[in-house]
């Protein structure tokens, strides 16, 4: 029999629409960074109240179900005492020489053109716990980090 006569209908040879992939470890934010969140979510909703198109709603409602459990497991952790590199700090710090400034944020406040940028990803990772003056290793390179300043990232 020919597949013309056996399908149902054309969304099963639709590209498969699956859920936003949730980053492995725990859900660290700002306060600013959980505000954005609380924002997405609002605003989504408010969205889907209105839609009236079948896959828009889809769609806003996959990203809600993201967004609700990004809400629902975000941790604020303790502000940093800004002595040595941690979560919610903005460092500067020589790297193989040229100076660099980033803020360490969580996974869904990250954007690394404005230089926030996750506390999971590799850089942040050689520089936790740091301590101005100290020296890290990176990309192989021995003493290929040196930190300059540890501030505290603005809480607004």
């Amino acid at each position: 029999m020919s597949v013309a006569f056996r399908r149902e209908g054309d969304d099963e040879h639709l590209e498969p629409k699956f859920e936003h992939p949730i980053p492995v470890g725990p859900n660290l934010v700002t306060a600013r960074g959980l505000r954005l969140i609380k924002d997405r979510v609002a605003a989504l909703q408010a969205e889907i109240a209105v839609l009236t198109d079948e896959t828009a709603l889809k769609i806003a409602k996959r990203d809600l179900r993201y967004w609700n459990t990004r809400q629902s497991t975000a941790e604020l952790p303790p502000v940093p005492s800004g002595e040595k590199v941690a979560f919610g700090t903005r460092i500067a710090f020589l790297l193989n020489g040229e100076e660099k400034i980033l803020s360490l944020v969580g996974d869904d406040e990250a954007d690394p053109s404005r230089a926030l940028v996750s506390f999971s990803a590799p850089i942040s990772r050689a520089l936790i716990g740091l301590e101005v003056g100290d020296f890290a290793d990176f990309a192989g390179r021995e003493d290929a980090i040196e930190v300059l300043r540890i501030e505290m990232v603005a809480q607004s």
